[in-house]
């Protein structure tokens, strides 16, 4: 596939890994191939976590400026960035002050960004966030800003799995969210959001698809100690389980806090949360997949996708169309009761005798 000069030109003077790979479908008789370049964005932070929010956030704004920038001159037309891309991954610190990095979801100066390089390259952008909810009490979420490539806003997914492991303390900051499975028809193909931990959330996955999700994201801020072995498995498992493509990004480099913080799995106090180990690919409904991005650089993915392959994923596996929703919602109601009595069928001689 082509990229052009412009592209690679950038991708040599700023220093990013850029990679582009291509998946296609089987030709169709009535229906024209439907292709759509998409682009992932991994990145680190630029100043040290010490420097004045506004440096931080301006010097962030401007790195990725120059990613979206070759990305568009690339013919990305839907592009998506980081977990929290534009400051520190501060939830592992329980300071509040962090707080101040938050913005509105339709007008923030990180969105407003987004929108500008939106409209210049006729782009849709996904635009993760820390939301600053003031209609209701300066609520704060882990919010995914869907941008579309005329520049405003089409609307925003909230992230509904919170961890509560290791250093992720992200719910002294935010709660699950309250938006459900949405699914975003742009002009390029419906697409959603699965925000960071809900990859480890099966049911989560499953959602989107229902909806009827042809790509779906899953901007992330992850690190090697934690969850490096499962990384290369679980957007390829969704991808083909839902019969959608799945675009798993996550943040590269090691960013330090000014005081320590303690972790729940009992290590002494620290400044680091280790490692995030970027690794960002694309995995498709058949299964294959692209090699990932760097560990240790900022990159950009790019990927020509034949969203046909969604529905001639479905149509060999059946799987949805075989599923037991009914039987599995039954399931779910009484599993969500109170009184709730796993079933469980035990074999009378194997019990201990009275």
């Amino acid at each position: 596939m082509t990229l052009g000069e412009a592209a690679r030109r950038s991708a040599a003077d700023n220093g990013f890994d850029l990679q582009a790979f291509a998946f296609s479908a089987a030709p169709e008789q009535l229906r024209p191939p439907r292709i759509v370049r998409i682009g992932l964005v991994q990145h680190s932070i630029v100043l040290p976590t010490t420097a004045p929010y506004v440096q931080q956030a301006q010097a962030i704004r401007s790195k990725v400026g120059q990613i979206i920038d070759a990305a568009g001159a690339a013919g990305v037309k839907v592009l998506c960035l980081q977990e929290a891309w534009h400051m520190p991954f501060a939830f592992c610190t329980r300071e509040k002050q962090w707080c101040e990095f938050s913005e509105c979801a339709e007008t923030g100066p990180s969105v407003a960004f987004c929108r500008e390089l939106a409209r210049k390259w006729g782009m849709v952008i996904i635009s993760p966030i820390l939301e600053r909810d003031a209609a209701h009490g300066d609520t704060i979420w882990n919010t995914a800003v869907v941008i579309s490539h005329t520049g405003h806003v089409i609307g925003k997914h909230r992230k509904n799995h919170i961890p509560r492991v290791g250093d992720f303390n992200e719910s002294t900051y935010y709660m699950e969210g309250s938006t459900g499975h949405p699914v975003f028809e742009t002009a390029y193909g419906k697409v959603a959001i699965n925000i960071c931990y809900g990859r480890h959330h099966p049911m989560n996955w499953q959602g989107f698809g229902l909806n009827g999700a042809e790509l779906v994201f899953n901007p992330s801020a992850t690190v090697g100690g934690l969850s490096e072995p499962l990384w290369g498995v679980e957007a390829r498992n969704a991808a083909i389980a839902n019969s959608y493509f799945v675009g798993a990004i996550n943040r590269v480099g090691t960013e330090t806090f000014p005081n320590e913080f303690t972790s729940g799995d009992g290590k002494p106090a620290h400044k680091s949360f280790g490692h995030f180990y970027g690794s960002s690919y694309v995995a498709a409904p058949d299964g294959s997949r692209t090699p990932s991005l760097a560990r240790h650089m900022d990159g950009l993915m790019v990927a020509d996708v034949d969203l046909n392959l969604c529905r001639q994923a479905k149509d060999k596996w059946g799987f949805q169309m075989t599923a037991r929703y009914d039987m599995y919602a039954s399931d779910l109601q009484r599993y969500c009761t109170p009184d709730f009595q796993p079933q469980i069928v035990r074999d009378p001689a194997a019990q201990s005798p009275s």
